[in-house]
């Protein structure tokens, strides 16, 4: 069955690039930097949940609401590689205004049906299994800064599970299917050298979203535009007709009807 996310009252949809646990700044983005109104937000991963206890989300939550209630907004949050799978997957944070969309849910809104698939690797993942350690060591178990389960994964039933009258016209992921940039992997070099399934890990993870391109598709979704993060960088690309946009940290991109 696909989870079903609908956003009636939105007259806007932005996408946004990593915040990396800047919720409060996101807010403040979205609200008076740029005072948008009736708008939902859709962070593309990379959003910081696991980095701290439970009740901690819930607090920032009750801190931005009021803001988020006075201008009629939302925000939903797609799994990066840096966020704990299960509060994704169990859908841990499920506030009016404020969610996490479990891997393959379909966001509607202004006319849009939106699919979210998170998920990447972490280049630095050697360094953070060792903070991990550390953690534990001191009795830190409620708390990680890395998941072992945090790559995409590939699900044809899901996808194929999608209800006949839900078209799929855009798609936010994470990572992004091979032929997208990056496509050279020289900014892995040095984290490779300690760590050296590294490559065949990432080679992977984009294998993976082209398996999720072609599969969608392979279904007949007449899918137009597809944002990701998780490179820290901007690009812009088309292929079949599909417009690829990579989001910088918190570079904000209106889906547009």
């Amino acid at each position: 069955m696909t989870d079903l996310f609908t956003y009636s009252e939105a007259k806007s949809v932005v996408v946004c690039g990593d915040i990396h646990g800047d919720f409060k700044g996101v807010v403040f983005k979205l609200c008076i930097q740029y005072g948008l109104t009736d708008t939902l937000l859709i962070v593309a991963g990379d959003c910081g949940f696991g980095f701290e206890k439970p009740g901690y989300y819930e607090l920032v939550y009750n801190q931005v609401a009021g803001r988020l209630r006075k201008a009629n907004k939302w925000v939903a949050f797609v799994r990066g590689n840096h966020d704990n799978p299960s509060f994704f997957n169990e859908q841990k944070i499920a506030f009016k205004r404020w969610r996490t969309i479990p891997d393959y849910g379909v966001i509607q809104a202004c006319g849009h049906n939106i699919l979210c698939v998170g998920g990447a690797v972490s280049v630095d993942r050697r360094d953070r299994k060792e903070e991990n350690a550390r953690k534990r060591s001191m009795g830190h178990v409620q708390t990680a800064v890395w998941w072992e389960d945090e790559p995409p994964v590939f699900c044809s039933e899901k996808i194929a599970a999608i209800p006949p009258d839900i078209r799929i016209d855009a798609v936010i992921s994470h990572s992004a299917p091979s032929f997208c940039e990056p496509t050279t992997k020289t900014g892995l070099n040095s984290w490779a050298a300690l760590d050296p399934e590294l490559y065949e890990d990432t080679d992977r993870e984009r294998k993976t979203m082209d398996e999720i391109f072609n599969a969608i598709r392979g279904q007949g979704h007449p899918v137009e535009r597809w944002y990701f993060g998780h490179f820290h960088y901007s690009w812009v690309g088309t292929r079949e007709d599909v417009l690829f946009s990579m989001l910088d940290i918190e570079q904000f991109k209106e889906i547009r009807p």
